[in-house]
């Protein structure tokens, strides 16, 4: 069950949180109940309303993956709400916000929770064509998404250049980049694993579909150029196939590495065809480029499929069942954390 904590606030005032334990080496998640002032420093708290899952969260509360550093930790990388007290001048109460990445949810106590405290250089005013829920339909995947095209873009992509790759096309940051590609006037080519999901993709923007069951990758330094430029969450063998076939001048944003860290290339598509490849940090990132890059998500690269974009709604009580899905690579699309039933102060 849902429940609004409500104002007056303070050191005292209590509140629910999904905390990740250490025990032993086994690595579990659980609700409990904690206070304002177990939460770290930081000059804004938030009174949370939504949160979501990504592929990072799942590692962090099954220990699949060594995210967090210093345990117990309340997990959650993203969270939207409201401000209920600030020591930061930039905010006030009542202010809607967002905060993605940032080390929430690593080092610091993340958006699984009712309240959040974090650094007001992490915390970004929400764009006024976005509301809360919105935002944790984007969260960091959206983000790291909207990173990757606008970095691409300064880099001198553009629609005419020709169509844009998408790996890992069925996940948070694939499926939501299909789409801002689509709005921004891209033909984009998605490729996945899971064949259940051409639908699902044509109807996000997608004007081709591979199957990687079915992807030829060669063994030349260049095969034929097929692409103006791809964005890969993928990595390993399927990044080095991508170097191939990217055409004279092409942007690779690289965001993931699902399908392994190393990367088997030569210099050839760098130094023949001017290939780039551009590395994509959504977690260290100033608060002016956070700004820039909502504002772009909020306008020009907003997503038009939001409601597909969100294929689950979970609330605290249930996220403990949703991770081994993430780990499974089972999931399509977003999946967003209802905290609060109320968006008002």
């Amino acid at each position: 069950m849902r429940r609004t904590v409500t104002l007056p606030i303070t050191d005292n005032s209590s509140f629910r949180c999904f905390r990740i334990h250490n025990n032993d080496g086994e690595i579990r998640g659980r609700l409990e109940t904690s206070r304002i002032a177990a939460l770290p420093a930081g000059d804004v708290l938030i009174r949370a309303a939504y949160s979501d899952v990504n592929y990072k969260d799942a590692l962090a509360a099954t220990g699949t993956g060594k995210i967090i550093r210093d345990f117990p930790l309340i997990g959650g990388i993203d969270v939207s709400g409201r401000v209920v007290r600030s020591t930061d001048s930039r905010f006030k109460l009542g202010d809607p916000v967002v905060v993605t990445g940032c080390g929430m949810g690593e080092n610091h106590d993340g958006g699984f929770s009712e309240f959040v405290r974090v650094p007001g250089d992490w915390v970004v005013p929400l764009p006024k064509q976005l509301n809360l829920e919105e935002a944790m339909a984007i969260g960091t995947a959206g983000f790291t998404a909207a990173m990757a095209i606008d970095r691409m873009e300064l880099n001198g992509q553009d629609p005419s250049n020709g169509r844009i790759l998408v790996t890992g096309s069925t996940g948070g940051v694939g499926s939501i980049a299909i789409n801002m590609l689509h709005h921004r006037g891209y033909e984009v080519t998605a490729l996945t694993g899971k064949r259940a999901s051409e639908e699902y993709l044509r109807e996000l923007g997608a004007n081709e579909i591979l199957f990687r069951d079915e992807l030829e990758m060669g063994q030349r330094h260049l095969e034929g150029a097929k692409f103006a430029g791809a964005i890969d969450s993928l990595g390993g063998d399927v990044l080095a196939w991508v170097t191939r076939v990217i055409g004279p001048s092409g942007n690779i944003a690289v965001i993931g590495l699902a399908r392994g860290v190393e990367l088997h290339t030569t210099v050839m598509p760098f130094i023949l065809r001017g290939v780039n490849l551009l590395g994509i940090n959504s977690v260290n990132v100033t608060q002016e480029r956070r700004q820039r890059i909502w504002n772009r998500i909020a306008t020009d690269l907003r997503p038009t499929h939001l409601d597909r974009h969100v294929t689950r709604r979970v609330t605290l009580e249930e996220l403990s069942n949703v991770f081994a899905s993430f780990i499974d690579g089972k999931v399509v699309g977003r999946t967003v954390v209802t905290i609060s039933d109320d968006e008002s102060p």
